[in-house]
């Protein structure tokens, strides 16, 4: 059947939508399914080393979530005007691509104004989209001293759906234990799960974890609008493949190890670069890869993911790896047993 819009709608009460992560990283739930006999088991996060053998391989993303939200003043009417910085355009004349609410009243020409001391100024240059606008900051100081000042003012960027104001403790959540490639708007939420209690465990069982970069967009979560899903376009999104993971995935895949793939950020990048007979390639790009069923996968054979919201493009690529059927009943498993949703809810993995 061809896959619609319509086929990915699923009913997620509110009170599942988690708005705090768990008390430790590797307490979170862990439900683990088995893609061709369909078994569906219900353990957690510290158990992973469980269901993987010595030299079997996991693929994470080192991304790191930089406090892209900010607030300014509009000059004269002193509105309040939220600023999502989406990426740098231009590093030498201050451009950055951004997301403005309330953007109705935001115009090309109009200036923003940060800080109790107005310290940052910015200058809106271009429309880009409805929301979407391009901007000039003006400051006067070197290049470091200017980043360092975005850093200071922004804050955590956590999604919508978290309706609670910000908690300090989110600086530290809303990252993974091996962040360290600063470029992204979004955390890869899979990764949140580990600690570093469990990967000394894989250390010790001898599973092996490779590291890879994809800047997670904010167009992994825009809303899907249309019900052909060929007509969907994603937003691009800037991933490298080290030589080395290449190299490691490679071996892993000729010795028929299993290749787990932590994050659909990590699937979609690994499927980005693959060439033939099933090896990936090194290097860096970007990726406007859009997976949803049918779609042979060439390179993970496992995937670790969270609980994604009804008509989400991960929700349409988990659909994707696992089978449709399979994925909707692991959904409709996953209300009923009450697991937590979104980015930091529950983890689910497809063995």
């Amino acid at each position: 059947m061809k896959m619609k819009l319509s086929h990915f709608g699923y009913e997620l009460p509110e009170a599942q939508i988690a708005q705090h992560p768990v008390d430790f990283r590797d307490d979170a739930r862990l439900m683990v399914v088995n893609r061709e006999s369909g078994s569906i088991e219900h353990h957690y996060f510290r158990d992973l080393a469980n269901f993987f053998e010595p030299r079997d391989l996991l693929v994470i993303n080192n991304t790191k979530v930089f406090p892209a939200r900010m607030w300014g003043n509009k000059e004269k009417t002193g509105a309040l005007i939220e600023v999502f910085l989406l990426r740098e355009l231009n590093a030498e004349s201050r451009l950055w691509d951004v997301l403005v609410d309330p953007a109705r009243k935001i115009r090309i020409g109009n200036k923003l104004y940060f800080g109790d001391d107005d310290s940052l100024v910015a200058e809106v240059i271009d429309n880009t989209t409805s929301r979407g606008r391009t901007l000039r900051f003006l400051f006067d100081g070197s290049y470091e001293e200017f980043r360092l000042k975005l850093k200071e003012m922004g804050e955590t960027p956590l999604p919508k759906y978290i309706t609670r104001p910000l908690e300090d403790a989110d600086t530290e959540r809303y990252q993974s234990i091996f962040a360290k490639v600063e470029g992204a708007v979004a955390a890869p939420v899979a990764s949140l799960h580990f600690s570093k209690n469990l990967m000394k465990k894989l250390e010790i069982k001898g599973i092996d974890t490779v590291e890879m970069t994809m800047h997670v967009g904010l167009g992994t979560f825009r809303q899907v609008e249309v019900e052909d899903l060929s007509k969907h376009k994603m937003e691009s999104e800037q991933y490298w493949i080290y030589p080395e993971t290449a190299e490691r995935v490679n071996q892993a895949k000729a010795e028929k190890r299993k290749v787990c793939a932590v994050g659909t950020s990590v699937i979609r990048s690994l499927e980005s670069s693959s060439i033939t007979d099933h090896r990936i390639k090194s290097g860096n790009g970007w990726t406007s890869k859009f997976i949803f069923p049918p779609h042979e996968f060439l390179v993970a054979n496992s995937l670790i993911t969270n609980f994604h919201a009804p008509q989400s493009t991960m929700l349409m690529l988990t659909a994707a790896f696992a089978g449709y059927e399979l994925t909707m009943d692991v959904y409709s498993t996953a209300v009923k047993e009450n697991y937590r949703f979104l980015s930091y809810g529950d983890a689910l993995m497809f063995i």
